[in-house]
Protein backbone atom coordinates (compact mmCIF):
# COMPACT_ATOMS: atom_id res chain seq x y z
CA UNK A 1 0.00 0.00 0.00
CA UNK A 2 1.48 3.38 -0.51
CA UNK A 3 1.65 6.48 1.59
CA UNK A 4 -1.35 8.27 -0.29
CA UNK A 5 -3.42 5.18 0.34
CA UNK A 6 -1.99 4.88 4.82
CA UNK A 7 -3.22 8.85 4.91
CA UNK A 8 -6.56 7.89 3.04
CA UNK A 9 -7.58 5.19 5.56
CA UNK A 10 -6.35 6.81 8.76
CA UNK A 11 -8.51 9.77 7.64
CA UNK A 12 -11.70 7.16 7.08
CA UNK A 13 -11.03 5.48 10.23
CA UNK A 14 -10.81 8.45 12.09
CA UNK A 15 -14.33 9.65 10.55
CA UNK A 16 -15.84 6.74 10.85
CA UNK A 17 -14.83 6.71 15.10
CA UNK A 18 -15.56 10.08 15.24
CA UNK A 19 -19.27 9.26 14.00
CA UNK A 20 -19.87 5.93 16.61
CA UNK A 21 -18.02 8.31 19.13
CA UNK A 22 -20.84 11.23 18.56
CA UNK A 23 -23.30 8.46 17.94
CA UNK A 24 -22.61 6.81 21.15
CA UNK A 25 -22.83 9.95 23.33
CA UNK A 26 -25.41 10.97 21.94
CA UNK A 27 -27.62 8.12 22.87
CA UNK A 28 -25.55 7.53 26.28
CA UNK A 29 -26.86 10.89 27.36
CA UNK A 30 -30.69 9.90 26.48
CA UNK A 31 -29.97 6.47 28.56
CA UNK A 32 -28.59 8.79 31.38
CA UNK A 33 -25.11 6.87 31.60
CA UNK A 34 -23.02 7.46 34.64
CA UNK A 35 -21.08 10.70 34.13
CA UNK A 36 -17.79 9.28 34.18
CA UNK A 37 -19.15 7.52 30.92
CA UNK A 38 -20.51 10.48 29.42
CA UNK A 39 -17.38 12.66 30.29
CA UNK A 40 -15.06 9.68 28.63
CA UNK A 41 -16.78 10.01 25.75
CA UNK A 42 -17.33 13.16 25.30
CA UNK A 43 -13.51 14.02 25.57
CA UNK A 44 -12.09 11.92 23.02
CA UNK A 45 -15.29 12.81 20.90
CA UNK A 46 -13.74 16.80 21.30
CA UNK A 47 -10.34 15.79 20.59
CA UNK A 48 -10.67 13.81 18.04
CA UNK A 49 -12.98 15.80 16.00
CA UNK A 50 -9.94 18.51 16.99
CA UNK A 51 -7.17 16.68 15.69
CA UNK A 52 -9.33 15.54 12.67
CA UNK A 53 -9.31 19.12 11.37
CA UNK A 54 -5.31 19.15 11.19
CA UNK A 55 -3.16 17.25 8.93
CA UNK A 56 -2.31 13.74 10.63
CA UNK A 57 0.45 12.51 8.86
CA UNK A 58 2.61 15.13 10.61
CA UNK A 59 3.27 17.03 13.66
CA UNK A 60 0.81 17.32 17.01
CA UNK A 61 -2.56 15.46 15.39
CA UNK A 62 0.03 12.44 14.80
CA UNK A 63 1.11 12.25 17.42
CA UNK A 64 -2.27 12.30 19.46
CA UNK A 65 -3.88 10.18 16.68
CA UNK A 66 -3.10 6.65 17.71
CA UNK A 67 -3.54 6.87 21.43
CA UNK A 68 -6.88 8.94 20.66
CA UNK A 69 -7.89 6.30 18.32
CA UNK A 70 -7.32 3.42 21.08
CA UNK A 71 -8.84 5.64 23.74
CA UNK A 72 -12.09 6.31 21.66
CA UNK A 73 -12.74 2.35 20.54
CA UNK A 74 -12.32 1.84 24.81
CA UNK A 75 -14.97 4.60 25.26
CA UNK A 76 -17.30 3.42 22.60
CA UNK A 77 -16.51 -0.38 24.27
CA UNK A 78 -17.45 0.60 28.03
CA UNK A 79 -20.44 2.19 26.47
CA UNK A 80 -21.49 -0.93 24.80
CA UNK A 81 -20.71 -2.94 27.58
CA UNK A 82 -22.64 -0.76 30.35
CA UNK A 83 -25.84 -0.56 27.86
CA UNK A 84 -26.09 -4.20 27.46
CA UNK A 85 -26.24 -4.83 31.34
CA UNK A 86 -28.62 -2.30 31.65
CA UNK A 87 -30.79 -3.75 28.36
CA UNK A 88 -34.16 -5.76 29.87
CA UNK A 89 -33.99 -9.28 28.62
CA UNK A 90 -37.01 -11.39 27.04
Amino acid sequence: MNETNTYIDKQSEVRHLLRTLKTSLELAIVARAPADLLNRLGRVSGLLDAVSQLPIDEGSAQAMTAGLIADGMAAVDAWQKWQRGRAPTA
